[in-house]
């Protein structure tokens, strides 16, 4: 067996030596200047690719949400031999399909104050100042961009009654910049994305892949040249090269197995390539969404989010009392605590989720909690209602009011919705540069993929944002400058690098079939979710984490010793597929253990409990941990090695958040 896929089960680990602090790195690719200059400048200095010999080049793009769709539907329209593959039966599949709330753009329609700047000052603090200031101003820059293009490829976003484009409120900020199509915003940009993406492989450009897998990365001469991947019906295991490849292949929230993610999200791709040499970003910051359906039960496989933007109008409460088990209708206003409005009257139900989530998990933790188990908090749109009345609220929210009614069996009409925070975003991802090229030349990163222009924490209505914005504008502005600087000639699939990555996916997936323990592959995954949950979920501590890190250890041993595979390589194998993702959920797991450990402040979605300010809210330290943690991999059985980015802010104070 390759040594690339072959586990060391016997980890020589020492319990208190986690990990090797390596050498510093930098962000070379960001042009020195002004910051509004920076990306104008960049775009200037790109080298270009003439159309002729655009055709000449391959590029493979994995994943086709609205980062993959829009960056293969875009270079395929250059004239660029575009290869694209995913493992869903359709690129609409693609899990950016679920988003619900909306996507921001600074263009200031409701006169409000908004603009680039603001969009760039709300995002780093939201953020809570752990992300680049170039990205971050690029993002806001291109994000007026977004907008016009999908209003052109006819994405049907709200409007008012005049005709102009509507927008509402969305946490941790205090204008309307967010553009949405009522509660399906995500569907209807990638149903653009996926127009603009079919014309192009109704025009040859593209290729399309369905059903495919990708389970390696294929480099040659210290170059990403390709990719292996499982045909998901026959079980083949085939190569792939090209001259470049694009990974846009999500995040990885389901390590915690419940999440709001679809079941099939994964992060093997992106693992695939930190294991051959690609740096993995903040893998810890972990964003918990406040708005999701509480868990109903043992046997459920995913969570349901209910969009932010109902926190525009829905007010969060729960009884003064834990011994009040009224129905809430019953309940008088005397008696219930509106705590968010309390402790943040400046942007009330409308702070950054993180602030969000750690309340509602505050309240249920000192018994205020409601429903099942005491995990739930009240969101209330009696008072809109009211106001406005039922048919404004059903037009504004009625197909997400719709689902919760599926879904729980409750009207939200007549009574409030019961929600708790739960896994959704992560921040943390391949490490990349201004140009979204990885640690290995060749390799680039789009959409939730990489390490992302969030920080320690996404203001919410900004996924969309940065996966159009990377698929549209920055990745067919920056990968040509590289083709255009790199003469590489063809790797044929005879190649020795492309046998060895080949027969590493063979050997791995023989070794998985052979082991027939009595463990399934969902008992190992349901486990680690459960040790992420509790020891790296919304709170971690020190002794926390490193009881994870040895349960994940021990967890890693058993499922390489006794986990039960079913089925034959060479056929549709679900059982396989799920084992794949959970050896590499496995390894990840550790690594953000690791990386939170290491990372002794609170900062966004990473809450250390030994890092509080008196009244409970997140404390950073500045002097020790302003850097973006890039990690290596330090090989099987090895400990992986600390590479720090040192964050600079020219143009935003870097002081603690406030939202009081």
């Amino acid at each position: 067996m390759s040594t690339e896929t072959m586990p060391d089960t016997h980890s020589s680990i020492d319990a208190d030596d986690y990990f090797v602090l390596g050498d510093p790195i930098a962000d070379t690719a960001a042009p020195a200047g002004p910051i509004k200059d920076r990306w104008s400048k960049r775009r200037f200095d790109a080298h270009l690719v003439n159309p002729a010999n655009r055709r000449k080049i391959k590029i493979i793009i994995v994943g086709t949400g609205l980062a993959g769709g829009a960056a293969a539907a875009t270079l395929g329209e250059a004239g660029y031999q575009v290869e694209s593959f995913c493992y869903q039966d359709s690129p609409r599949r693609a899990h950016s399909i679920a988003a619900q709330g909306g996507i921001n753009a600074a263009k200031n329609y409701k006169n409000d104050g908004d603009s680039i700047d603001r969009l760039f000052y709300d995002t780093v603090k939201g953020g809570d100042y752990r992300a680049r200031e170039s990205n971050v101003y690029r993002l806001a820059e291109v994000s007026a961009n977004i907008i016009d293009q999908c209003v052109a490829q006819g994405v049907p976003f709200a409007r008012e009654y005049g005709g102009l484009l509507d927008t509402r409120s969305f946490g941790g900020v205090q204008v309307q910049r967010t553009f949405y199509a009522r509660g399906q915003t995500g569907q209807q940009l990638l149903i653009g994305a996926y127009q603009a993406l079919q014309r192009q492989v109704n025009a040859g450009t593209v290729r399309m892949h369905t059903r495919h897998d990708m389970l390696e990365l294929i480099v040659v001469d210290g170059r990403a040249r390709g990719i292996v991947t499982r045909d998901l019906i026959t079980g083949e295991v085939e190569a792939w090269t090209a001259d470049v490849v694009i990974l846009a292949t999500g995040g990885y929230g389901n390590v915690f197995f419940l999440s709001t993610n679809a079941m099939g999200s994964n992060v093997t791709a992106g693992w695939r390539a930190h294991r051959k040499g690609a740096y993995f970003g903040n893998p810890c910051y972990t964003q918990i969404h406040p708005t999701c359906i509480p868990v109903s039960g043992d046997y459920q496989s995913k969570l349901t989010l209910m969009s932010e933007s109902l926190r525009n109008d829905g007010r969060i409460w729960v009884p003064k009392s834990g011994e009040d088990k009224r129905d809430p209708r019953d309940i008088p206003e005397e008696d219930r605590d509106y705590y968010l409005e309390r402790r943040y009257p400046a942007f009330g139900n409308l702070v950054p989720r993180d602030i969000a989530s750690r309340a509602a998990k505050y309240v249920c933790d000192e018994g205020r909690g409601v429903g099942p188990g005491g995990l739930g908090v009240y969101l209330d749109f009696a008072d809109a209602i009211n106001r406005l009345g039922r048919k404004a609220v059903e037009a504004k929210y009625g197909n997400l009011f719709d689902m919760y009614a599926q879904i729980t069996g409750e009207n939200p009409y007549e009574t409030p919705m019961r929600i708790y925070p739960a896994v959704h975003y992560t921040m943390g991802g391949l490490w990349v540069d201004y140009d979204l090229q990885s640690s290995i030349p060749g390799l680039f990163v789009g959409g939730e993929a990489n390490f992302s222009d969030h920080g320690a924490n996404r203001l919410g209505a900004s996924a969309l944002m940065q996966g159009l914005a990377d698929g549209y504008f920055v990745l067919p502005a920056t990968v040509p400058d590289y083709l255009a600087e790199h003469k590489l000639a063809p790797v044929p699939l005879d190649h020795p690098d492309v046998l060895e990555a080949v027969q590493s996916v063979k050997d791995r997936i023989d070794l998985l079939l052979s082991i027939q323990g009595h463990r399934t592959v969902d008992s190992f995954h349901k486990e680690l979710g459960h040790i992420m949950w509790e020891y790296c979920g919304m709170e971690r501590t020190e002794s926390g984490l490193k009881k994870a890190i040895a349960e994940i250890r021990r967890l890693k041993a058993e499922f390489w010793s006794d986990v039960l595979v079913t089925g034959k390589g060479l056929e549709l194998n679900q059982a396989l597929e799920r084992a794949n993702r959970v050896a590499d959920f496995i390894e990840l797991g550790e690594l953000m253990c690791i990386d939170a450990l290491e990372r002794r402040e609170s900062a966004g979605g990473h809450f250390r409990g030994e890092s509080q300010t008196e009244d409970g809210e997140a404390l950073r330290h500045d002097d020790e941990y302003a850097y973006v943690a890039a990690w290596e991999w330090g090989g099987d059985g090895g400990r992986p090695i600390l590479h720090k980015e040192d964050l600079v802010y020219e143009y935003v104070e870097m002081k603690q958040r406030s939202y009081k």
